[in-house]
């Protein structure tokens, strides 16, 4: 009698496993480094993409990718001591992004702004209010903001909160991680 149970619960195994498999939340974690207006632009695609078909998804913004959080636009020579505000001046926020090839002295960005809108894409900035809206968790790098003399101020209410790498690490536990 027990050989009968055991093929049976084996023959059932696969349907159970799948079952479980999908009852969890699927998650999509993004590591966010570059603050390049195209490479931003995928980052903000596929979280939105995520969300918006039921994905948990948290992105972390560390160095250059911190750029996309910033609360304040424009270039500044605010902050601490001579290196942090070269820092401030070079990170301007969503508006002065380069993009990472053909940048053109700055126009490869409303180049591609242009083009988006002409073809009915998302711009940059509309993708991060969907963001917003679609409820994507928003981390900033601890170890990041520290070097380039950054605050939690300094970012997007919608950032909820400053996590260092091994916190990040255990939040993007158990779904997909994409490195851009």
């Amino acid at each position: 009698m027990r050989l009968q149970q055991k093929s049976k619960l084996r023959k059932f195994a696969p349907r159970i496993q799948s079952t479980s498999i999908m009852a969890e939340k699927k998650k999509l974690s993004i590591i966010a480094f570059s603050g390049d207006f195209d490479k931003l632009t995928a980052v903000f695609t596929l979280g939105t993409g995520a969300a918006a078909v039921g994905y948990e998804v948290n992105i972390f913004f560390t160095f250059w990718g911190l750029d996309a959080i910033k609360q304040k636009q424009g270039r500044s020579l605010t902050g601490g001591n001579w290196l942090t505000k070269l820092f401030g001046w070079m990170m301007g926020g969503l508006k002065v992004t380069p993009t990472s090839r053909f940048n053109f002295l700055g126009a490869g960005p409303r180049i591609f702004r242009y083009l988006m809108r002409k073809n009915n894409v998302a711009t940059l900035e509309e993708l991060v209010d969907a963001a917003k809206v679609l409820g994507i968790n928003m981390y900033a790098c601890e170890m990041a903001m520290h070097v380039l003399g950054l605050k939690k101020e300094d970012f997007i209410p919608e950032v909820k909160d400053v996590l260092g790498v091994a916190s990040f690490l255990n939040l993007s536990e158990g779904g997909q991680t994409l490195f851009i």
